[in-house]
């Protein structure tokens, strides 16, 4: 039985509420994990309003944006990468649980149950607190999240910044919790932890009194991000910053901190923000004597070498004087407004791939994928101003003109498409529905082929099959609201008929 007070909706004051983690267990109580909505996807205009926010804010105190573009386009750039995975597949963090639900739970508590949310709140938190901890303190994990740690800015968009490989090892910290909490609570509140952490990330918000011994704020985020001495391995919290006061990690903000990682890899290339720690992993194991002390190099802290403590020595930390100046690039202001079109385009493109997943092809979702990875590799070589740059940019446009020209690809700007006509001449067509939204079209006027098109509605997929002749011009499915009339030929001469959309 559903709780009837829980919605998948979310209107835009329980949006701001999701994003300071203000929902109400009555509103957020699930059965099963199908219905449990994708509250980060439906945060993105949240994510976008606070970020407005926080430049507005920025420029009327200080006079300037709180961040650098490059910056901003690089950490925006990991955050679509660590997404891309789940085109193909369901979270990790996810179908693991749900595995050792189904096997091995101990006891199910009630998922409408106000306590059993309340102590998945805290345990989810619990959990965060130790993986995000060992993800400092253990190097094979620390090459996954040093992404998150290597922008030299702090504000909103350094939150979007994660990395692919992270959901492969945090899993293992919740699974306890799959014993006895039902998935959909899981769910729940593995998302809102999540999406807690995001507004913490900006300079703009100063202390916040009595809710700094509580809750984890931009102050204590704001430590916990510094590669300063007295900021490293402090402040892991999620939601809670009681998990720091109580196991000793707890640092408050002092002197001025400076952003980044204690060496830094002055790059916006995005596969080098992702990969270039586990290379430094490679070369370190293989250069390193001794079998215990390889072992040592992947499992030991990123400061660990032969002869020092498990997670190294602080002096060996690059002392900061707060004059450091941040890696930027050297790029023109007219290639940085060009990468900026370029990846605002790409971004709309990717939210459609993703609201489309269900109705394309395998080939077509891995063709987008791959279009995606190349699109934010010549942004990141632009911005680098690598001397590659401009050929790979030529490649990247020869590759969108030929998956445009094979369907792969649509206008990326589908709403300029408000009103057009349908024209179908073919021998069979048929649509098993009344009307398809939220689709695009399709137009061929030069081959003879026979095509098939699904269609995503209403979470069921459709099938618009037609058989067109050299020359005719066909329509096929994927825009706006079409009628069966519209895609119904009788006539084995394939007449043509005409609907207004």
């Amino acid at each position: 039985m559903k709780n009837p007070e829980a919605q998948q909706d979310v209107s835009v004051s329980q949006g701001i509420r999701i994003m300071f983690y203000m929902m109400k267990p009555n509103e957020t109580s699930f059965r099963t994990l199908e219905e449990v909505p994708d509250y980060v996807k439906k945060a993105t205009p949240f994510f976008i309003s606070l970020m407005l926010l926080e430049l507005a804010v920025s420029w009327i105190r200080k006079g300037k944006p709180p961040g650098r573009v490059d910056d901003s386009l690089t950490s925006m750039s990991a955050g679509i990468l660590s997404r891309l995975p789940r085109l193909f597949s369901r979270s990790i963090e996810l179908t693991s649980y749900v595995y050792i639900w189904e096997n091995y739970r101990l006891i199910g508590l009630p998922w409408d149950s106000p306590w059993t949310w309340y102590l998945t709140f805290l345990a989810v938190d619990f959990g965060y607190y130790w993986f995000h901890r060992m993800a400092h303190e253990v190097n094979i994990m620390w090459a996954g999240h040093q992404t998150h740690h290597s922008s030299e800015d702090y504000n909103l968009s350094t939150a979007l910044r994660q990395s692919v490989f992270q959901v492969y090892t945090s899993w293992i910290f919740y699974s306890p919790l799959a014993l006895f909490i039902p998935p959909s609570v899981y769910a729940v509140h593995l998302q809102f932890n999540l999406l807690y952490q995001f507004w913490i990330h900006t300079e703009v918000i100063g202390n916040l009194g009595p809710l700094e011994l509580i809750l984890n704020t931009p102050s204590h985020h704001r430590v916990h991000h510094g590669r300063n001495r007295y900021c490293i391995d402090k402040n892991y919290a999620g939601t809670l910053i009681i998990w720091d006061r109580i196991f000793g990690t707890f640092e408050a903000e002092s002197e001025k901190v400076v952003y980044g990682l204690t060496h830094p890899i002055n790059t916006f290339e995005p596969f080098k923000v992702q990969f270039h720690y586990l290379i430094y992993i490679w070369t370190t194991f293989w250069a390193t004597p001794g079998f215990f002390n390889k072992f040592s190099v992947i499992f030991k802290g990123p400061g660990w070498s032969p002869g020092k403590p498990r997670l190294g020595l602080s002096e060996d930390i690059p002392e900061v004087t707060g004059k450091e100046v941040p890696f930027s690039s050297l790029a023109s202001q007219l290639i940085k407004i060009y990468a900026v079109v370029q990846f605002a385009l790409l971004l709309a493109f990717y939210e459609d791939t993703f609201a489309d997943k269900a109705a394309l092809s395998q080939v077509t979702l891995l063709l987008r994928v791959c279009f995606i990875l190349l699109t934010l590799t010549s942004i990141g070589l632009l911005l680098d101003q690598r001397p590659k740059a401009a050929l790979v940019e030529t490649l990247r446009c020869l590759v969108f003109l030929t998956l445009w020209r094979f369907g792969h690809l649509k206008p990326f700007i589908p709403s300029l498409s408000l009103a057009f006509e349908v024209d179908v001449n073919s021998n069979t067509c048929s649509l098993h529905s009344h009307t398809v939204q939220n689709t695009f079209l399709i137009t061929n006027k030069s081959h003879s082929f026979t095509q098939s098109v699904r269609i995503l509605k209403n979470g069921h997929v459709y099938t618009l099959k037609g058989k067109t002749e050299a020359g005719a011009d066909q329509s096929l499915a994927y825009g706006l609201s079409l009628s069966p009339p519209a895609f119904q030929s009788s006539s084995p001469r394939g007449d043509r008929k005409r609907s207004k959309a």
